[in-house]
C-alpha cells in the first residue's frame, strides 16, 4: 500500500515505527518497508537499467502481512476502515442486503443441465450508486486480483465478474454452450473491437505475448465441450468465466452501479 495514501484515508499520519506499533497491536505486521525503486534495485529476477531506475517511484510502500481469514483487508479501503474502528475514530459498518427495486430484471436463471457439467453455481449482487475515481478504480480492480489469486484459487474455485449495469438489460442468464456458439467482443480487445467465438479465443490466450497474463487460466476450461457464460435478456455475453468479461459490460469511471457474478466450482 502506499503509505501516504493509507495515511489520507485514515486522517491520521505516524512515523514508520509508530505504525508497526499499531500494525502489531491490531493483529497485523509490517513486513516492510520500500518503494517501487528500492525494489527494483533489489531485485534478482528484474535487470533495468540506472535510467529505468531513476525513473521509478520513491514513494513509500508499506508491506502488510494480514491474516489468512481478512480477505476485507486486502485494499486500502477495507484496512483503513478496519484500522480506524479499532482506533475508535468511526463506528463498525453494518450491512444490508436489499430488495431489487425490480426483481425481474434482477433475475438471474441458471440452465443447470447444462453449467452442471463445467461450472455449475452463481451468485449475483447489485452494488448500486458507487463513485468511482482513478485511485478506487484501480483498488477496485486489484482486490479482485487479489482474491482471485487467493480465496478463490487462481479461479479454479471462483472467478469474480464485474460490470456496468447500465450497459446491459436483465434479467440474465447463466448457461454453459459449445464453444462455437460463444461470440463477442473480449475485455482484452475493446479499442480494436475484435470478436472471438470462445474456442479461438482460447487459442488467441494461449499464444499471444500481449495477453500472457490470461494464460494460465485457459486450461481451466478449454478442453470442455461446454464453456460457461453470463448474458443479458438480449444475449449480450459479460463474461466467459473464469476467462474474461466482455467488452460491452466494462467498468469504467462513469459506472455507478456495478452488476457482480460469481461462478463456482464447489
Amino acid at each position: 500500500l502506499s503509505r501516504d495514501a493509507l495515511f489520507a484515508h485514515l486522517g491520521r499520519t505516524y512515523t514508520d515505527e509508530e505504525f508497526d506499533e499499531l500494525a502489531f497491536e491490531f493483529g497485523v505486521e509490517l513486513d516492510e518497508v520500500t518503494s517501487e525503486r528500492e525494489e527494483a534495485t533489489k531485485s534478482s529476477t528484474v535487470s533495468l537499467s540506472k535510467d529505468q531506475i531513476s525513473k521509478l517511484s520513491e514513494e513509500v510502500i508499506y508491506k502488510i502481512d494480514v491474516p489468512a481469514n481478512r480477505y476485507d483487508l486486502l485494499c486500502i479501503e477495507g484496512i483503513s476502515r478496519s484500522l480506524k474502528v479499532f482506533l475508535g475514530d468511526m463506528d463498525a459498518p453494518r450491512f444490508k442486503v436489499l430488495k431489487a427495486a425490480d426483481e425481474r430484471i434482477a433475475t438471474m436463471t441458471v440452465i443447470k443441465s447444462n453449467v452442471d457439467t463445467i461450472r455449475p453455481y452463481v451468485v449475483c449482487a447489485i452494488l448500486r450508486d458507487v463513485t468511482f475515481d482513478e485511485p478506487r478504480y484501480q483498488s477496485f480492480i486489484e482486490l479482485q486480483d487479489q482474491l482471485h489469486r487467493n480465496l478463490c484459487r487462481n479461479r479454479t474455485l471462483v472467478a469474480i465478474g464485474t460490470h456496468d449495469l447500465e450497459e446491459v438489460k436483465g434479467p440474465f442468464t447463466y448457461d454453459a454452450r459449445p464453444p462455437k456458439d460463444i461470440k463477442f467482443v473480449p475485455l482484452t480487445h475493446t479499442d480494436e473491437g475484435r470478436e472471438f467465438d470462445g474456442a479461438s479465443l482460447m487459442e488467441h490466450y494461449e499464444t499471444d505475448a500481449t495477453c500472457k497474463h490470461l494464460k494460465p487460466y485457459v486450461p481451466i476450461i478449454k478442453k470442455s465441450p461446454l464453456y460457461p457464460v453470463v448474458l443479458d435478456s438480449e444475449g449480450t455475453v459479460l463474461s466467459l468465466p473464469p476467462i474474461i468479461n466482455g467488452s460491452k459490460s466494462r467498468i469504467t469511471l462513469n459506472t455507478k452501479n456495478v452488476f457482480i457474478e460469481c461462478t463456482a466450482t464447489d
